[in-house]
């Protein structure tokens, strides 16, 4: 296994990067080699505050920067599949904050991109590669919790200022782009214990005031291949902050309280006829665990579940949510990058 530190460029100086890409990359001895912001001189203070080594004036910069082999981007949800598509014509490999895109037609476009390039793609669902999830799904998988019945995956916080770029539906907001994609993605991944992928069955949502077509909240209802049912929930207005998830089976259940940030709460509440505990697991932050998995899948081919086709996954889901809750999927948003050739 190759322990070549990645050469990483960051794309904006989102207040994310920092729990994200800079503390991981410094736990795990990954290089940030640049970073550019549509300001330079909050890139130059970001640059400063966290110890990248050099500042670019624009993106396209950046992405034409020869030493630099991969890009995180968790720039605005509408950003991210134009600057995607960007990177990988620049050949360079990609982790992208989630969405991928802001619909489906858009993240298609960017996996035959990816793929074509034959370039490295990774969605960021860091909670995936975190102990917690995974002992969840050990769970499943040693028989304990008996067959999959229900699950019930909820995503809510208080409201962000209407300033919010993730209120902006010319920027792919909206509480199921922010939210909902975890609560839709956390039922997608225990396809392998509901006899498949799950599919919509039905939806319900609201607007958020004065936002027409940006959703406040949004309910949607799934169902396994197996018969077992799932509902997956997203408030950005919430009264106060529910990130759980609880999963059913026909002899027990096990619920993550917080699923989504499982560094902050890292323990699993397991219920059987013979009782019920509490399975307390390791608190190393999920984006570290992520991070790992982009090298290997850079430097060394790992696989990861979060990978292009995953996306277009999640995206077809969230689409489907959209229309079925009566609104229309995100639109993209029009950037046009000046053209960036591979580097060198």
């Amino acid at each position: 296994m190759s322990t070549e530190p990645l050469r990483i460029g960051v794309l904006g100086a989102a207040r994310i990067a920092e729990r994200a890409i800079v503390d991981p990359a410094r736990i795990t001895g990954h290089r940030l080699v640049a970073v550019a912001a549509r300001d330079r001189g909050r890139a130059e203070e970001y640059a400063a505050a966290h110890g990248v080594e050099r500042v670019h004036d624009s993106y396209a910069d950046l992405l034409a920067d020869p030493e630099i082999e991969a890009v995180y981007n968790p720039l605005a949800n509408g950003l991210h599949g134009p600057w995607n598509l960007a990177a990988i014509a620049a050949g360079k490999h990609v982790l992208t904050e989630k969405p991928s895109a802001s619909n489906l037609e858009e993240a298609i476009e960017v996996r035959d991109a990816a793929a074509k390039a034959g370039v490295a793609f990774m969605e960021a669902f860091h909670y995936l590669y975190h102990p917690v999830l995974r002992r969840l799904h050990e769970l499943l998988e040693s028989g304990e919790l008996g067959e999959l019945r229900h699950v019930e995956a909820t995503t809510n916080i208080p409201a962000p200022p209407d300033s919010d770029p993730r209120w902006s539906l010319e920027l792919a907001g909206g509480a199921m782009m922010d939210l909902g994609c975890y609560a839709l993605h956390a039922q997608r991944a225990l396809a392998p214990w509901g006899g498949g992928a799950p599919r919509l069955t039905g939806a319900r949502g609201g607007e958020h005031a004065g936002m027409p077509g940006v959703d406040e909240w949004l309910e949607a209802d799934l169902v396994f291949p197996g018969g077992a049912t799932g509902t997956a929930r997203c408030n950005m207005a919430s009264d106060a902050e529910d990130l759980s998830l609880r999963v059913v089976g026909s002899l027990g259940e096990v619920t993550a309280p917080n699923f989504v940030l499982p560094h902050l709460d890292a323990r699993l509440l397991v219920r059987t006829p013979e009782g019920e505990r509490v399975e307390e697991l390791e608190r190393r932050t999920s984006y570290t665990y992520q991070l790992e998995a982009f090298a290997g899948l850079v430097r060394d081919g790992i696989k990861v579940p979060t990978d292009a086709d995953d996306a277009v996954e999640s995206m077809r889901l969230i689409d489907d949510a959209y229309r079925a809750a009566g609104f229309a999927p995100r639109p993209r948003t029009v950037v046009t990058p000046p053209a960036a050739g591979p580097s060198a």
